[in-house]
């Protein structure tokens, strides 16, 4: 059955185009988003009143979505700034050190990590388990922190997530929709997943190296690392009040309760948000000990100190986030929850009749049909969750495999792989909050650097997908 596209549909294609245009022109698009969100609301419901009101239910239903990323990242923030001010953190990193050597040891090591870690847990917590711990250690050697955002994103939220071969969260979805076994779409998926992860971390690491011998991007001594020399240095003398046993035997502590945490999502079975919560109260936890354990007597209020400047850190890096993500969002449930049924019988959401469109009005051949998936994916995406669209990949593929005569577990794999590595957390801002938030580095110019990297990986992928069929 065909779907009906309304004038909804091609208003809110036309500012996804707006929005992606002023990114690439590097402006802010906070106010394209709400015009986009007020346009959508008086097509909806015909009310300037209830458009107006959208918009700010529009923003409560983004900050609920959001509300578990920044949670974590405020409260691992407020745990990096008392280990920073107590010493504990330099004596966390020092193991490391020895590892990470150069930026480009640097970059590649905390990237296998990431990769390795999110397979289990996913890359949420993996991205705050890591980047906690290895974030100083890189900077020291030279790496930007944009380079560390980029390894722990590219290898978390676009290798190990896009293939998910261990919680097989994604591999389900897109095989029950295709019709065929997961272990099928496992299959099909390796050699797609090792090509898009190997163009694409190459290549950001190529662009990433190339910058930074040009002076383009700051690194090494006299840059980043000694900023955060200079800054932790300070920050060291003045506050560090525990002796040196003491930071060593409270480095271990820590150590040993993150280390717990990852023993207990083995064991429990622990993934996605259930993850995240045990990291998340662990960090809290430890800030509230290593505080009270520094300042003694002053420990309850600077606690609560810490506390208040991770989420004044963790809401200042959403404050431009909310806005876009509130838009995007329509492109699935929030626009019924928000405005009613207000679409035609048989829809799937904005962004997903538009996927199913663009479908129908392609001929099919193997070359079309691999380039369809990937750009379906991708579209499917762009509402930041990356999984919400992967379902529609695999009924495409279905269809497309039906007409080509072959072909569906690689088509249902490249789709899968499009959707996650566009809105897993590669390219949408509000999806690679954490990597940045965690790295101090604006999420959107993280999205920039990513997308020549992903585009690449994307176009050889379907490529060798096409030569596969």
């Amino acid at each position: 059955m065909g779907i009906t596209l309304i004038s909804l549909h091609y208003a809110y294609l036309l500012f996804i185009l707006l929005i992606i245009g002023f990114m690439v022109m590097r402006r802010d698009t906070t106010i394209v988003c709400i015009t986009g969100i007020v346009l959508i609301g008086l097509l909806s419901t015909g009310s300037l009143h209830a458009s107006v009101g959208g918009v700010f239910n529009s923003f409560i239903y983004a900050m609920k979505e959001l509300l578990g990323t920044i949670l974590i990242i405020c409260i691992v923030v407020a745990m990096s700034k008392v280990l920073e001010k107590s010493g504990v953190g330099e004596t966390m990193i020092s193991p490391f050190a020895r590892f990470i050597r150069t930026p480009a040891l640097a970059f590649w090591v905390i990237g296998f990590l990431m990769m390795t870690m999110s397979w289990f847990f996913w890359p949420s917590p993996a991205v705050a388990l890591v980047g906690a711990v290895l974030l100083p250690a890189a900077v020291r050697v030279g790496l930007p922190p944009i380079g560390v955002a980029m390894a722990m994103n590219l290898f978390g939220h676009g290798i190990a997530l896009s293939g998910d071969y261990v919680i097989q969260g994604a591999p389900k979805l897109t095989a029950d929709a295709a019709g065929i076994p997961v272990a099928a779409v496992m299959e099909a998926s390796v050699p797609l997943v090792i090509v898009m992860g190997a163009v694409t971390t190459v290549a950001a690491f190529w662009m990433l190296r190339r910058e930074m011998r040009q002076g383009r991007l700051a690194s090494g001594i006299g840059s980043a690392a000694a900023a955060y020399e200079a800054g932790a240095g300070k920050a060291e003398a003045k506050e560090a009040l525990l002796p040196r046993t003491g930071r060593v035997a409270l480095s271990w502590v820590i150590a040993m309760l993150f280390s717990a945490d990852v023993a207990a999502m083995f064991v429990f079975k622990l993934q996605g948000g259930d993850a995240t919560a045990l990291v998340g109260g662990t960090a809290l936890l430890a800030m509230l000990l290593v505080s009270l354990l520094t300042h003694r007597g002053q420990g309850l209020e600077r606690a609560t100190g810490y506390l208040i400047d991770g989420f004044l850190f963790g809401f200042k890096v959403f404050g431009p986030v909310i806005p876009i993500a509130a838009f995007f969002y329509l492109g699935d449930s929030a626009l019924t929850d928000i405005f009613g049924s207000v679409l035609p019988e048989g829809s799937h959401g904005l962004v997903n009749d538009l996927g199913y469109a663009l479908a129908h009005a392609v001929p099919l051949n193997q070359a079309i049909g691999a380039v369809t998936l990937t750009t379906v994916g991708a579209i499917t995406g762009l509402d930041g969750s990356g999984f919400s669209g992967i379902s529609l990949a695999g009924s495409i593929a279905r269809l497309f495999a039906a007409a080509i005569g072959s072909g569906i577990a690689t088509l249902t794999a490249l789709g899968q792989i499009a959707a996650i590595w566009v809105g897993g957390g590669t390219l949408v801002p509000w999806a690679l909050i954490p990597a940045a938030a965690i790295c101090g580095v604006d999420p959107f110019e993280l999205a920039r650097r990513n997308l020549k990297p992903v585009v690449a990986g994307l176009i050889v992928t379907a490529i060798v997908a096409i030569i596969l069929e």
